[in-house]
């Protein structure tokens, strides 16, 4: 299975792709490989005006099984934007046998009354487009209200490495329509410790093992959306 990622930093943070290879291998049994086009700040228009002949090729002539689609966040991006540059990636998804997945994000932690919006842009994108979705904001949302689980980054914004956790099952469940093994507990923190911002040395992935009363409260919440 190839899987590509087009997205930002909610895609990037704490290695998610590479996160998401290692739970559908473990869900499935069968190799699986990542690649991703992911740059901070960047909206699905950005994507298509200005990097639109990397994101064509990579599309058209990747032999990708699946295209992760994910939205400039926070703030969102104006809706008519979303439709109209999310279509064009689907269509070129289309042209090469590829599913594209909607990426459903979640909203600021100090703007939580934005989730509603977003689900509803999300599903109703979806929908329009025959594209999976991926419920992540909403599943995100059900596990703030039952738990205090810190999903968030320091800035209330990104994921830490518990929310890129629960990213990257809620793909492999769209995906593959399983979840990993109970004992898959594993998640990834690259973060910087002091602030978030580019690091010129190498960046090494600070592998973490979470507490099992999250991570069968988060498969319990993914496995019955």
């Amino acid at each position: 299975m190839k899987i590509l990622f087009i997205g930002n930093s909610h895609t990037y943070m704490n290695d998610m792709p590479e996160l998401a290879r290692l739970m559908i291998e473990d869900a499935t049994g069968n190799s699986c490989e990542v690649f991703m086009l992911a740059y901070s700040g960047r909206s699905l228009k950005w994507h298509m005006e200005k990097e639109y002949f990397s994101e064509r090729f990579n599309i058209l002539h990747g032999k990708y099984d699946y295209c992760v689609i994910q939205e400039h966040a926070h703030p969102m991006e104006p809706e008519e934007d979303t439709i109209e540059y999310a279509t064009k990636i689907a269509e070129l998804c289309k042209k090469a046998g590829t599913v594209p997945v909607i990426f459903e994000t979640w909203a600021e932690k100090a703007k939580p009354e934005n989730q509603a919006e977003m689900n509803r842009r999300y599903r109703n994108l979806a929908a329009r487009l025959d594209a999976k979705l991926a419920p992540v904001g909403e599943i995100w949302n059900e596990v703030l209200k039952s738990s205090d689980a810190e999903l968030y980054f320091r800035d209330g914004e990104h994921a830490s490495p518990i929310g890129g956790y629960l990213t990257a099952m809620v793909i492999t469940k769209v995906i593959t329509g399983r979840l990993p093994k109970k004992s898959f507990s594993t998640a990834f923190d690259f973060t910087v410790p002091d602030q978030f911002q580019p690091v010129k040395e190498s960046i090494q992935d600070v592998i973490i093992k979470l507490d099992s009363s999250i991570v069968s409260m988060i498969r319990q919440l993914v496995s019955n959306e």
